[in-house]
């Protein structure tokens, strides 16, 4: 019986969007994939990453060892909702809300992180530069806020 070909590691892949990079960033984190997941990120010393809480982590070793802290606790649920999108030649940025299930006491529960992604265009296809997570509301959050309500 022939075998099917395993496809390319996602990194020789020319990704040909940021939405693109951001479908496979998701599915990475739902699968604990952590070299699917590191394959979408720029080959650049400056990336950077800030999850729900937490400090600034700068470079592929120090994201690297961040999302392999948070996936010894397994995958997460985690879906993009909302997204809205800026897209300029070489360069896009993604305002997502993330709904995260999360089991705890009283069954799933669910969350929401509000996370945004920024993206270039490499000579290798489309990859991340930066992910950027802040705490949401326990309910869904509404599309936007009351301008009054933000403090700046």
């Amino acid at each position: 019986m022939p075998r099917t070909p395993k496809p390319p590691p996602i990194s020789t892949l020319a990704l040909a969007s940021s939405s693109e990079v951001e479908q496979q960033f998701y599915a990475a984190l739902r699968s604990a994939d952590l070299e699917a997941l590191m394959a979408l990120w720029a080959d650049d010393d400056d990336i950077v990453c800030v999850h729900p809480g937490g400090q600034r982590v700068i470079g592929p070793q120090a994201v690297r060892a961040s999302f392999e802290a948070i996936f010894s606790n397994g995958a997460i649920d985690i879906h993009p909702e909302k997204v809205r999108r800026l897209e300029v030649p070489a360069l896009a940025v993604h305002s997502v809300l993330e709904r995260v299930q999360v089991r705890g006491a009283k069954g799933v529960e669910t969350g929401w992180v509000v996370a945004t992604n920024a993206y270039v265009e490499t000579p290798g296809g489309w990859r991340i530069v930066a992910h950027h997570a802040s705490p949401g509301a326990r309910s869904e959050p509404q599309d936007g806020a009351d301008p009054a309500a933000v403090l700046h």
